[in-house]
């Protein structure tokens, strides 16, 4: 096979140590030079000098973890680093060890065998990580939601039954009630009820009367109660610094904007996980390969065998699958909702949501690529009516005038005078 690297080095990243083998070519047989450094910075720069004394500045590992991180701060400005998947270097169970392993990592690497994963710049890998932390935090506060819910469910309280929303203002009220009375007044309990749920008092009463709430339960409540204020006050000031983040990227933000079901929230998300340089994967299909979106590949003998979705883009596919949903479902436009609604017939509904998933993260690819507006060539071959036609040809226009004004090309005089 060819050499591709003529010198390079494998890495075996630990959460103490590293163990790097520098190969250089001599002729057919290769030369192995093996050290091994610690992960405190001082070691790791070290390591650093001593790749850039054997001229070395090809440099493979694998994604072990958050152990790599620390590594490719340090050397991403001087060595040029692939970080690879570890199913792509897995070295043979049974004669393995960590020396071994990175010359295994090296050996793969010096043939060209081992494909890096996609890893952005520095910015957007710290907008990556608010974006994933904020995630969590949304997933807390449902978590948290729950748990208040169910509380008042073993207490023999269903209230949920009745009402849409537990943490509406007439729920709220009577949740707060509940809490901080020791009995319970049905008259007052109608009292609260606002709108709607007034004509659903005897209702709501009758889910209440008879509830068992001990003393220690209602602290409970409120300890839960608490954490769930807490960790909305988190998100609202997540959301403050993000927009302070992502001030660079407001005209990316705008232009994903245009496209049906995406908002600013799910625009900062998608950017913080591929970045706005496209040049990094070579075709859309490739960046949809790397999102998890496409299906497997898995044939032998003549036989296919599983061809579902890979588990890849832990962060990327779930906000992706999010604004499908909301793309089906938009009153502004048809498109998704009619390729949706085409797709579902003949493979299903989860299939068909993924796949409109591709599609949008298809589109997202190229309008990066060209910095056009969502505007598909297929979008008025859909058969909707003209008025909807005529509707959606304007829309374009004004977001393309709003991106042009955003990014400083036309002034607002100048649209005025026009």
């Amino acid at each position: 096979m060819k050499v591709v690297y003529p010198i390079c080095c494998g890495v075996d990243v630990h959460k103490t140590f590293l163990v790097a083998t520098i190969i250089t070519s001599q002729g057919i047989t290769p030369h192995y030079s093996k050290k091994r450094f610690s992960t405190f910075n001082n070691s790791i720069l070290q390591f650093k000098q001593w790749l850039i004394d054997n001229d070395c500045f090809d440099v493979c590992m694998e994604s072990t973890g958050k152990y790599w991180v620390p590594i490719y701060n340090l050397l991403e400005d001087t060595i040029r680093i692939t970080v690879a998947n570890p199913k792509w270097v897995k070295a043979v169970k049974g004669n393995k060890d960590d020396t071994k392993n990175s010359k295994w990592i090296g050996d793969l690497f010096r043939l060209g065998l081992v494909p890096g994963s996609y890893i952005p710049a520095k910015p957007i890998r710290i907008l990556r990580e608010y974006t994933r932390y904020r995630s969590k935090l949304v997933s807390c506060k449902s978590s948290e939601k729950n748990r208040f819910q169910n509380a008042f469910t073993v207490c023999n309280v269903a209230l949920d039954a009745v009402v849409s929303d537990m943490f509406g203002k007439s729920a709220s009220s009577i949740t707060d009630y509940l809490i901080s009375s020791d009995s319970f007044d049905p008259q007052y309990c109608s009292s609260l009820l606002k709108r709607s749920l007034k004509k659903k008092a005897d209702t709501v009463v009758e889910s209440i009367k008879g509830y068992q709430m001990t003393k220690e339960q209602k602290e409970r409540i409120v300890m839960v109660r608490s954490h769930l204020e807490f960790v909305q006050q988190s998100i609202v000031k997540l959301d403050e610094k993000l927009d302070k983040i992502v001030a660079p990227y407001e005209s990316a933000i705008t232009l994903l904007c245009t496209i049906p079901g995406v908002d600013r929230t799910s625009a900062i998300t998608i950017i913080s996980e591929i970045g706005t340089d496209m040049s990094q994967f070579a075709n859309s299909k490739r960046l949809c390969c790397w999102a998890g979106l496409t299906p497997g590949n898995n044939e032998s003998a003549g036989k296919k065998k599983s061809v579902r979705i890979t588990r890849a883009g832990v962060y990327l596919k779930p906000a992706l699958v999010q604004v499908a949903h909301a793309a089906v479902k938009s009153n502004l436009s048809p498109y998704y909702r009619i390729k949706y609604e085409r797709l579902c017939k003949r493979r299903g509904k989860k299939r068909a949501i993924i796949a409109i998933a591709r599609m949008i993260l298809t589109a997202i690819y190229y309008m990066f690529v060209t910095g056009e507006v969502f505007n598909p060539s297929d979008l008025y071959k859909i058969d909707m009516p003209q008025e909807m036609v005529q509707k959606q040809k304007d829309k374009a226009v004004k977001q393309a005038i709003k991106l042009l004004i955003s990014q400083g090309i036309i002034k607002d005089t100048d649209i005025s005078v026009a």
